[in-house]
């Protein structure tokens, strides 16, 4: 995601002004506004596919949009000239069939698999990208194979790779997954643990949209009366923020339901 803010790697901004006016406005769930900025840049594939990573983030925070992720998404795959953009574009490609499948939209679990399959032979295994396609895998792996040890050994090649590689927003969604499945085994301690490394993150980065949702996991991992707290402060901010991510208002109320995927 040089790295781009597509979904779930972060970015690395640095001095380069339209990276930090687009991280300023996703980590505030702006996703069309921040898309916007990136059209004029039609011509070059990395900003193409940064905008179609936006809009596929969308989707998933908020459960629509998904005609403009599409047609972004072919925009980007029609760009798209070296086997590490077309990687990334069929990781994209991938990630938006998940959404749409997690979501209850529409059954796109084939697709997943496949795009992201195709991403994985295209992306060297060294590739900054790889951390964010297997962090994705383990993601099919959990949420639509249920199959909690693949998608371990996923999540933890992707927490490997993202350490590797500066990767800090992606460490997030790591620990985040990693202590979702220890909380699963009824692993308190590492759940708190993954739990609390995932919020420090985001507080850190400013990660607006994705605080209220690492509060509420972090809730799960903790007993009362830390966890009302906790579930109340997510409240505040799902709502400051317009009620997104949209699937949270289950997971605040009670009884918890497990978020799908950020």
């Amino acid at each position: 995601m040089a790295h781009t803010a597509m979904s779930g790697s972060g970015t690395t901004a640095g001095d380069d002004p339209l990276q930090t006016a687009v991280w300023r406005l996703r980590s505030r769930g702006c996703w069309t506004d921040a898309a916007a900025l990136l059209a004029p840049h039609g011509s070059v594939p990395a900003r193409t596919l940064q905008r179609a990573a936006l809009l596929v983030e969308r989707c998933l925070f908020t459960g629509g949009g998904w005609p403009e992720a599409e047609d972004a998404l072919r925009a980007a795959e029609a760009t798209a000239r070296e086997d590490h953009e077309r990687g990334a574009a069929a990781c994209e490609r991938g990630h938006l069939a998940y959404a749409s499948t997690v979501l209850g939209v529409r059954d796109r679990a084939d697709e997943a698999r496949s795009a992201l399959g195709r991403a994985a032979a295209l992306l060297d295994p060294t590739a900054p990208g790889r951390a964010l396609l297997d962090f994705r895998r383990g993601l099919v792996a959990e949420h639509l194979s249920d199959s909690p040890q693949s998608a371990r050994a996923a999540y933890r090649r992707a927490h490997a790779a993202a350490t590797a590689h500066g990767e800090t927003l992606l460490l997030s969604f790591t620990w985040r997954h990693l202590a979702g499945l220890a909380l699963r085994e009824g692993e308190l301690a590492e759940a708190r643990h993954g739990f609390g490394e995932s919020l420090r993150i985001r507080e850190e980065l400013g990660y607006l949209v994705g605080t209220a949702p690492a509060l509420a996991a972090l809730a799960d991992a903790e007993p009362e009366p830390e966890a009302t707290r906790l579930r109340a402060e997510a409240g505040r901010l799902f709502r400051l923020l317009g009620g997104v991510p949209t699937w949270l208002a289950d997971q605040l109320a009670p009884p918890a339901t497990a978020a799908p995927a950020v």
